[in-house]
């Protein structure tokens, strides 16, 4: 939505409307700068593999997402030095693309899927991402969203219930 804002032409306000709109770990990243400080547990002897959505690759923002995931305490991550899934929103889902797919799946996705240890945990935030490694690499990933909700060493709300 971010750049979409811009294309619309809806005018200079709408648009700077933009300028506010973050990724959830572009925001995280922000605030962590500002004090924030997530209180995390450690994860015992992890190992997780990232894949970039082709959104966070293009806005830059995988620097954000290596900041987060590198801050979650026991975890030891790499990032899938790949390009598209193949999915591409609803491309792959396209019966003439469906070969395409596969391969660029093929090229350096799936064969870090299949490299990894069975218990190393996937973290894509790509919806059609983590649709494209469930089906082309045969794992389930995870939105790093989730991932930290997990980790939290705190109750979500921050307070007692009634």
């Amino acid at each position: 939505m971010r750049d979409e804002l811009y294309c619309l032409g809806l005018g200079a306000e709408v648009g700077q409307l933009g300028k506010q709109l973050f990724l959830l770990e572009e925001f995280l990243v922000r605030k962590q700068a500002l004090g924030l400080q997530l209180p995390l547990k450690r994860m015992p002897s992890a190992k997780a593999l990232v894949h970039g959505h082709c959104h966070q690759k293009a806005f830059g923002t995988m620097k954000s997402m290596r900041k987060i995931v590198g801050s979650i305490p026991g975890l030891e991550y790499e990032l899938i030095d790949s390009s598209c899934c193949g999915m591409a929103g609803s491309f792959g889902l396209e019966s003439e693309h469906r070969k395409a797919s596969k391969a660029m799946t093929g090229l350096a996705l799936a064969p870090a899927l299949h490299a990894a240890a069975p218990d190393t945990l996937v973290i894509a935030n790509g919806f059609s991402c983590r649709h494209q490694i469930a089906h082309g690499g045969g794992r389930k990933a995870r939105h790093i969203a989730l991932v930290l909700r997990d980790v939290l060493d705190a109750p979500l709300g921050g307070g007692a219930s009634s």
